[in-house]
Formats: C-alpha cells, sequence, structure tokens
C-alpha cells in the first residue's frame, strides 16, 4: 500500500473516533470511600456519565478482588460461578446504604466486607 492510501485510509479510521470523543461528556471517577463505590455501582445507565460510572465501579471491583486474590492464600469469600457481577455490585450499593456508616469506610474495606458477608465460603 502506498503511503497516500494509508494515509488516508487512517484519516478514515480516526474520523468516526475523533467525532464520537467530540460528543462524549469528559467525568473524573474516584472510589475513596464505599459510598462513593456504591454511588457508582447504582448510576442509571441512561444518565450521560452513568455507562462511565457503572464501568468505573465494574472494573474497580474486579481489581480489587483480583490483586487481594493474589497476596492472601485463604479467600475471605467464595463467590459462586455464574454469579452475575452487576446483580453482585448493586446489592452492594444496597448494603452500604442500609447502615450509613458504612458509607465512610474505604471502598475496598466496604466490598471486601459486603463480599465476605454476602459470600461466605463454606
Amino acid at each position: 500500500m502506498n503511503p497516500t492510501t494509508l494515509l488516508a485510509a487512517a484519516a478514515l479510521l480516526a474520523a468516526p473516533l475523533s467525532t464520537g470523543a467530540a460528543r462524549a461528556q469528559a467525568v473524573s471517577l474516584h472510589a475513596r470511600t464505599a459510598g462513593d463505590l456504591a454511588e457508582m455501582c447504582s448510576a442509571n445507565p441512561r444518565d450521560a456519565t452513568g455507562p462511565a460510572r457503572l464501568n468505573y465501579c465494574d472494573g474497580f471491583a474486579q481489581g480489587a478482588v483480583d490483586v487481594l486474590f493474589q497476596h492472601i492464600s485463604t479467600k475471605p469469600f467464595c463467590i459462586p460461578p455464574g454469579t452475575k457481577r452487576e446483580v453482585t455490585l448493586h446489592e452492594f450499593a444496597t448494603w452500604v446504604r442500609a447502615v450509613p456508616s458504612r458509607e465512610s469506610d474505604a471502598a475496598t474495606t466496604g466490598l471486601f466486607h459486603f463480599l465476605a458477608e454476602r459470600y461466605p465460603c463454606k
């Protein structure tokens, strides 16, 4: 492929990406507390930033669990196969809101306490 054709193809591929990025709403997401994370996990997917908040919640939870399991020998919770992550994270948000003092726990502390309570190892 000659350089002109390659440049034209790159421009055609980049055009939809740049147009979509221009329409996307910038959002800064941070989950320092369990309350912050619960807010992300219960975002409305139809809101402008809802999908980003839900994706952040998903990624945060998966990353936290993966790191925990890499550094311990005995699992504090056992999530059954087939468990739907979005359902579990919605339950987490409800659990946090049920006891207001949980909202100020560190995000990972709250998440791990919930998971240990919800999915104890037998």
